[in-house]
């Protein structure tokens, strides 16, 4: 009698196939990351052109670009005026007035938390790896949102009290006021507007928070000095005990600089090291927030999932790539607004 013999697979060719599968997975991996990286910068991109179109539509309803945040002086004491972020301010036209129209704007974000635990994907870059809350509140677990875009204020002094009354940054935006099409005569296209930030970035902060400066402080030319006695070399100012628990880009509500902001002090994506505990984070500097009595200096960078570079609005609303190997004095030329400094291509 014939006896039906079942054909199947050795052992050898089993593994054979699943070395080849696996040869293959690793070759269309890369290709695979490479596309959702690309789709994660394209969808970034957009959510900046919509804010930028935002912006514009907020400047021709009310000829100027929003503050962000007001504060006033008088002796050595700030009083808050209105706290909400420029971003709060374009909600009505990212689709989000509902949004807007819970906003009580004479009142603090911190006692509306219905609206600053929301969160609003417009701001919220599709590559954010910390696209979460931040605090506690019982009725919404949280009280607020991260954002991943953050306003140009400027080169590096964000808001000095003068003895003529509160002297405001050279960049796009800025508190207290907004500016108007005129006032950025070194050009639309010559100016950042808004550019990318990482949320949950760990922050230093300096302490006295009351030092004032007799003239304008020239920005730093390295990262490192952070780590100062009188860090990025102002004089008068030490860090303050440093908790890793503290952050910047967490509250897209907050006006404050290390909320909202960003300045050109270094290039993107630049690691500013700060040592504590045994590890080194990366983070950004506030030399008094601007609700103290001193002056506000800040090296908060713009930083960016996507390898390499940052995305940026430019303030005629087109939409830029900007490496992290872009010319320092470029950088810092392209965030004012009236530097009069000739850029060139960049």
């Amino acid at each position: 009698m014939r006896r039906n013999r079942r054909s199947a697979f050795t052992l050898i060719e089993l593994l054979v196939v699943i070395a080849i599968i696996a040869v293959l997975i690793g070759l269309l991996l890369p290709a695979v990351q490479k596309v959702r990286e690309a789709a994660s910068r394209t969808k970034c991109q957009n959510n900046l052109k919509q804010i930028g179109l935002a912006m514009h539509g907020y400047m021709n309803a009310n000829e100027t670009m929003p503050s962000n945040g007001a504060y006033s002086a008088s002796g050595g004491t700030v009083t808050v005026t209105n706290a909400w972020s420029g971003v709060a301010k374009i909600l009505p036209y990212i689709e989000q007035e509902a949004l807007f129209k819970g906003i009580d704007f004479t009142v603090g974000y911190n006692s509306q938390v219905g609206i600053s635990s929301k969160r609003v994907g417009t701001f919220v870059c599709p590559s954010e790896i910390n696209d979460k809350g931040f605090g506690t509140e019982a009725t919404y677990g949280n009280k607020h949102w991260m954002l991943s875009y953050a306003l140009n204020e400027g080169s590096w002094a964000v808001l000095t009290n003068k003895a003529g009354g509160m002297a405001v940054g050279d960049g796009a935006f800025m508190p207290n006021r907004g500016c108007r099409a005129l006032e950025y005569t070194d050009g639309l296209s010559n100016t950042l507007g808004i550019a990318e930030v990482k949320g949950f970035t760990n922050r230093v902060l300096g302490t006295p928070t009351t030092v004032t400066f007799a003239s304008t402080q020239s920005p730093p030319s390295a990262a490192a000095d952070v780590n100062a006695s009188s860090p990025f070399g102002l004089a008068g100012v030490s860090l303050a005990a440093f908790d890793p628990a503290k952050y910047t880009h967490v509250e897209w509500v907050d006006g404050k600089v290390h909320e909202t902001g960003f300045t050109t002090v270094f290039t993107p994506n630049t690691v500013v090291g700060y040592a504590s505990g045994g590890a080194t984070y990366d983070v950004d500097f506030v030399s008094a927030t601007e609700t103290n009595a001193g002056d506000t200096y800040a090296a908060v960078t713009t930083r960016s999932y996507h390898p390499g570079c940052v995305n940026a609005l430019i303030m005629d609303g087109s939409v830029r790539t900007f490496s992290n190997g872009i010319d320092l004095a470029t950088w810092r030329k392209l965030g004012t607004r009236a530097g009069n400094e000739v850029i060139g291509s960049y």
